[in-house]
């Protein structure tokens, strides 16, 4: 039943962040085109409910040089192909904004397991244990407010899995504000102001 009010109070979220978010938005899409040139996102295979594949959004934080198919990292010299905006949209998370859209087209919740990369295979399998594979994968989790990812795979499905036993409004709000808290610490935030969740993205 807390599901199906879950997806509602994603809608309802969705659509007023959304809303707020609009002048952000335009703000950053004219930073990202007036530093490098390239696409203004960034599309990422990632791992959706009952482990279906769907391409996540996020807003581009890398120039187009970028080699390809490398996480970032293990690039040599990350910084050099991170951008400047790009730096400030990874430290703030303003680089997820665009997932909003993948949760208005329910493809993810605003929280939930953080989707994996298609070819995470050990998170995935460990994920397996605890049946996190069988949620919407969440712009935040419970996993991110307890070490994002400084956490080690098993011990970050172990939290993947701890909201899946306790998961309800209650447990959606502790992740909700955690994550705030986090964002404004920059707590877990790993080489060139970015991620190692984050694969090599063509810019992004």
């Amino acid at each position: 039943m807390y599901l199906k009010i879950k997806r509602l109070i994603d809608v309802i979220l969705a659509l007023i962040g959304l809303l707020i978010s609009s002048p952000i938005f335009l703000i950053l899409i004219i930073a990202i085109k007036v530093e490098s040139r390239g696409p203004i996102f960034f599309k990422q295979k990632r791992v959706g409910v009952y482990k279906t594949h769907f391409n996540i959004l996020k807003f581009r934080t890398m120039r187009i040089d970028t080699p390809k198919d490398t996480p970032t990292h293990l690039l040599e010299n990350p910084d050099q192909y991170i951008t400047k905006v790009g730096k400030v949209l990874r430290k703030t998370s303003l680089d997820e904004l665009p997932q909003i859209w993948n949760i208005l087209i329910g493809e993810m919740s605003i929280i939930g397991p953080r989707p994996a990369l298609w070819n995470q295979y050990d998170l995935i399998e460990e994920r397996d244990k605890y049946n996190a594979n069988d949620l919407k994968p969440g712009l935040t989790g419970w996993a991110q407010i307890n070490g994002r990812d400084e956490l080690p795979i098993k011990l970050k499905a172990k939290l993947d899995g701890e909201y899946v036993e306790k998961i309800g409004l209650w447990m959606d709000i502790k992740c909700f504000f955690g994550t705030i808290i986090s964002v404004i610490k920059s707590d877990g935030v790993v080489e060139g102001g970015g991620r190692a969740e984050d694969k090599k993205e063509l810019g992004g």
